[in-house]
């Protein structure tokens, strides 16, 4: 479901529907990119975290500070209407997921209570890559508090078995975890970070070149697998 669909879907008219999608789309995008916030139109950044940095930056621009006062804030409502459509949206996949586990008849009750803690990252398969990983496995941050348990091939491709092993699991700081997902950020078979071009600004996200993890065998075929399906190809 496109931005303008979902704006009517929870009420709001058709009118303010359609100024918030071209005012995201189109002004907001230009005001964006000459002040060097973002290389792309808003309507293509699917990161939550990207989308609050353009937002908060957009507050010390002067075009869009006279603008969206005139305009009685309208600028500024279709950037938080737009942020919480993509919330929205990884919302969305978790329910599609958990659902899709919820309806599966081939497995058991107690079988369904471990896949679901494994999407959500929590449960067994979190405190399996703790115990395997220790820390975020590229930086080395020893906070497991602050630590995403994800997966390598992604949730929706992996047969059962995969999505308990805990060798297609990574565990990552919210940042990286987010880059890894939607394919910015990936790793060879020796663990050296690869980066997508399309990246934006990633000293500011942590990352560097010289990165790497410490891979063993077992995790090759997985992260192969997020290096030809999932490395570019989901960003938009």
């Amino acid at each position: 479901m496109n931005f303008k669909n979902w704006l009517i879907q929870i009420g709001k008219s058709a009118g303010t529907a359609d100024k918030y999608s071209r005012a995201v789309a189109g002004v907001i995008s230009r005001w964006a990119m000459d002040a060097n916030l973002t290389s792309r139109y808003i309507d293509q950044v699917h990161s939550i975290t990207e989308l609050i940095k353009i937002y908060d930056g957009l507050k010390n621009v002067d075009i869009y500070i006279d603008r969206n006062k005139h305009g009685k804030n309208l600028y500024g409502r279709a950037l938080e209407a737009f942020t919480d459509y993509r919330r929205r949206e990884s919302s969305d996949e978790l329910e599609q997921d958990i659902n899709a586990i919820l309806k599966d008849r081939s497995i058991s009750a107690a079988e369904k209570t471990g896949y679901i803690s494994a999407r959500v990252g929590q449960g067994k398969y979190r405190s399996k890559l703790i115990t395997y990983w220790g820390k975020c496995a590229l930086t080395g941050y020893s906070d497991v508090r602050l630590l995403v348990a994800s997966h390598i091939k992604p949730w929706r491709d992996s047969d059962n078995k995969e999505r308990l092993d805990p060798y297609n699991g990574l565990l990552l700081l919210p940042n990286l975890d987010k880059a890894f997902a939607l394919g910015y950020i990936s790793f060879t078979a020796k663990g050296v970070i690869k980066t997508s071009e399309f990246i934006e600004s990633p000293r500011i996200l942590g990352i560097n070149k010289k990165m790497k993890i410490e891979l063993a065998n077992q995790h090759q075929d997985y992260l192969a697998y997020h290096r030809e399906h999932v490395f570019d190809k989901n960003i938009t």
